[in-house]
């Protein structure tokens, strides 16, 4: 019989502009499991700052996972999630693009850029957590990419 793994602390970095979207979902992996970590960018343009260690961020850790919401100020989730998957270094790094766009135009285009992963968020807030607890449970217990 399988025994699932068990569940590793993940470093998420979350990209996301909405305040309620963003605390939802921190509060949402933080109750899988107490040993995640959120770190979250605002924009499109912190978050290549973040991720390419850049400027005030010349020190941030590398994340294990980013969830990505495609409208963004500054610089689109698209473009940050084209940059990712460009890069040597960052392209291992699993991108889940989280949105309320279900539209089949943004999901072609998230696919062309290699993202891992493309989820809809829930209106109904228990589905919401229902699937941040999932998806966490997801990246921290099975998957094995390396990053």
């Amino acid at each position: 019989m399988l025994t699932a793994p068990s569940i590793r602390p993940l470093h998420v970095l979350l990209v996301e502009d909405d305040d309620d979207h963003a605390e939802l979902t921190t509060l949402a992996l933080e109750a899988h499991d107490e040993r995640h970590r959120v770190t979250r960018a605002r924009d499109g343009a912190e978050a290549l700052d973040l991720l390419f260690q850049r400027g005030d961020y010349a020190d941030a850790d590398r994340p294990d996972l980013v969830l990505l919401d495609l409208n963004l100020p500054l610089v689109s989730g698209l473009e940050v999630l084209e940059h990712v998957k460009a890069d040597e270094a960052l392209r291992a790094l699993p991108v889940v693009v989280l949105t309320t766009s279900d539209t089949e135009t943004d999901r072609v285009r998230a696919g062309r850029h290699h993202a891992n992963s493309y989820l809809v968020k829930p209106v109904d807030f228990a589905k919401f957590e229902a699937m941040i607890r999932e998806l966490g449970d997801y990246w921290a217990r099975w998957d094995r990419l390396p990053c």
